[in-house]
């Protein structure tokens, strides 16, 4: 099993001035400590489970290009991209974009949106639930158009593109893997095994009946339920001398168990280098077993 940082709390403690720097240690430590991907959150205000909306937010794009110079070998992605936030002709530009620059360490994650307090706050659209859902699938194909080479017009429902021309073309062919998060199994579940590489669960107590509706959706598209990685996100909280260790390990390797290849979560205290130290020495190399 893989395991991922997920950076969704910038309120650290030298606020604004040292942000940057401070995301660049997290970021080549979780690198050197051998975390498979590193991930910031799609969001413009901070989320109530991590913080009052006031709190430091960074636009995930932004900062994934400066991520992508700090570092070399990790995946870089939105966990995940909100559809409507942003144009699909323009998404894809900037996932290759990241893919280009990163040489080669881009991932698509996206989902159907669903803070509406911050994207009406900010003037983004955000439509009804159902309009997502079919926005969602529409940018999927026009990624996957953009990332074939060709450039014929699409013309979908919501999106209509005269020319899906996209040079320079993605480093990692044929196209950067896509994760879609969210476990909605009439929809969600459905495009992960029509469109994706990747899925992306909660470790919860639903988690098995969720595999096994993806599994039924595979069966029904034809496609092999084994190509898709199963990930989930999950908490990370080692402890402070380590002493959560062990029952972490206890749950991952029950994860790895139903067929989960790759945790994702958030540190606390992450600014301070040492969980990530002690996810290196003590939860990673043993992961990597399971």
């Amino acid at each position: 099993m893989k395991l991922g940082l997920h950076v969704a709390d910038f309120t650290f403690p030298g606020g604004p001035a040292t942000l940057g720097p401070d995301l660049a240690r997290i970021a080549r430590a979780a690198e050197d400590a051998g975390f498979a991907r590193l991930s910031v959150m799609d969001h413009v205000w901070q989320i109530g489970v991590l913080g009052p909306p006031e709190h430091e937010m960074l636009e995930a794009y932004t900062a994934l290009g400066y991520l992508a110079a700090c570092t070399s070998r990790i995946e870089l992605l939105a966990w995940v991209t909100a559809v409507t936030y942003r144009e699909p002709g323009m998404l894809a530009k900037s996932v290759t974009t990241l893919d280009v620059i990163s040489g080669g360490r881009a991932w698509l994650g996206i989902g159907a949106a669903w803070n509406e307090a911050e994207a009406r706050g900010l003037g983004l659209p955000f439509p009804p639930t159902a309009e997502r859902f079919e926005r969602l699938e529409e940018a999927l194909q026009i990624c996957l158009q953009m990332w074939s080479g060709e450039d014929r017009p699409y013309s979908g429902k919501h999106y209509h593109l005269d020319r899906t021309l996209n040079s320079p073309q993605s480093l990692t062919r044929p196209h950067p893997p896509i994760l879609i998060g969210g476990g909605g199994e009439q929809k969600t579940l459905r495009m992960v095994a029509q469109y994706a590489q990747a899925c992306n669960l909660f470790a919860g107590p639903e988690l098995d009946r969720k595999l096994d509706v993806l599994r039924g959706h595979c069966a029904a598209v034809g496609r092999d339920y084994d190509e898709i990685e199963k990930t989930v996100m999950m908490p990370m909280d080692p402890g402070p001398g380590g002493e959560n260790i062990d029952s972490m390990l206890e749950q991952l390797n029950r994860l790895a168990a139903l067929g989960i290849a790759h945790a994702h979560g958030r540190l606390a205290d992450v600014a301070s280098i040492r969980p990530i130290e002690l996810m290196a020495e003590r939860v990673i190399p043993v992961a990597a077993g399971f």
